[in-house]
């Protein structure tokens, strides 16, 4: 339904930095840097079609926008902890340790951190540890 998600943000330097870390183990990865101070693409194939994710320069950002936060799907739960884990060393916040919200479903695992900016990012897997048992009829 999306075609990409797009962040302002203040500090462009210390922003690519940081979400070079935290999107990598998603397999997200920078593809396009727009020259000098103004913004990066982020995404999983290159190209102007493998654009998933945008920072961009803004000279004021309002941060944090109640109720918004951005979600990145995970490949797996280990991706979820390796996403925690690097927000935390490049400058961001916890705002939820790596862990299963039950009261989403019984398999969401997710994990919560506001960017350097004061963005709300999330990275989540949905996929159970083991396969639904269904009972024959």
């Amino acid at each position: 339904m999306l075609d990409h998600v797009s962040l302002g943000v203040t500090d462009i330097y210390s922003s690519r930095r940081f979400y070079d870390a935290v999107l990598r183990p998603l397999g997200l990865v920078r593809i396009v840097d727009f020259g000098e101070n103004r913004g990066s693409d982020y995404g999983a194939a290159p190209g102007s079609l493998g654009v998933e994710f945008t920072i961009t320069y803004e000279a004021e950002v309002r941060t944090p926008i109640p109720g918004a936060h951005i979600c990145f799907r995970a490949p797996g739960r280990a991706a979820v902890d390796a996403f925690h884990a690097a927000a935390l060393a490049h400058g961001g916040c916890n705002d939820g340790p790596p862990g299963l919200r039950a009261n989403y479903h019984a398999d969401y695992y997710g994990a919560f951190v506001l960017d350097p900016e004061g963005h709300r990012i999330e990275a989540v897997c949905h996929a159970p540890t083991s396969p639904a048992i269904v009972a024959s009829g």
